[in-house]
């Protein structure tokens, strides 16, 4: 489903040059769940940005289906961000000015070809499913760690992804909360054959995934 070679970045710090991945290949397959560990800045996020084509590599290519994703025209490449991937940040960047209905609406919302209604129903219905069906109506703020992260969860599946992206989805979690997050994705994996990538420092998550990498100094193992 996605395959990244030759990954190279580079950031700019004052007349630096920082490498921060290093010639990263990486092959996932459809199905599967994969766990990418690795210490504080040692380029998961980065990465993580890369495969899901909200940051362009300084070298090498990413492909999504056979698309290299680089090459597409910007409104292509938007089109596939939204429709076919979905994303899950750790800080969860729910709007506060909206409510959790309306949070998890907006990737839809982009979609014009699709009814309004049907697009409220299936929200409200990923909503009821992740126990949140008494917060429709309120705001990020109003709600636990826990119940932000769901919601966060439900915004990445509005549109039915093929693709799921996890950065530290359990990050700002407790034990609990970190534990149902667990459950949740396997149940996503298992259910709907979704792809996952995660990257975490938790080890409890990398259990259940089906392919493991840890990444040091820009390298990928």
């Amino acid at each position: 489903m996605i395959k990244a070679r030759d990954i190279h970045k580079y950031y700019k710090n004052g007349k630096e040059d920082i490498h921060v991945l290093k010639g990263i290949d990486l092959q996932i397959a459809k199905g599967e769940i994969a766990a990418i560990l690795g210490p504080s800045g040692a380029g998961k996020s980065t990465l993580l940005h890369i495969l899901g084509g909200l940051d362009q590599p300084s070298k090498g290519q990413v492909s999504f289906e056979g698309n290299s994703l680089w090459e597409l025209p910007q409104n292509e490449l938007s089109g596939i961000r939204n429709r076919l991937i979905g994303f899950v940040f750790q800080f969860y960047h729910l709007l506060p000015e909206f409510t959790v209905l309306e949070n998890v609406l907006l990737p839809a919302l982009i979609d014009k070809n699709r009814n309004t209604k049907e697009k409220k129903e299936k929200a409200e219905a990923l909503l009821s499913s992740f126990g949140l069906e008494n917060r429709a109506g309120h705001f990020p703020s109003q709600l636990s760690g826990g119940e932000q992260q769901r919601t966060a969860i439900a915004r990445a599946l509005i549109n039915e992804p093929k693709l799921l992206l996890c950065d530290e989805p359990t990050g700002n979690l407790d034990s609990e909360n970190g534990q149902e997050v667990c459950r949740l994705l396997k149940k996503l994996n298992q259910e709907k054959a979704m792809t996952i990538v995660m990257v975490t420092h938790n080890l409890d998550m990398a259990k259940f995934a089906s392919k493991v990498y840890n990444i040091k100094d820009g390298y990928l193992r």
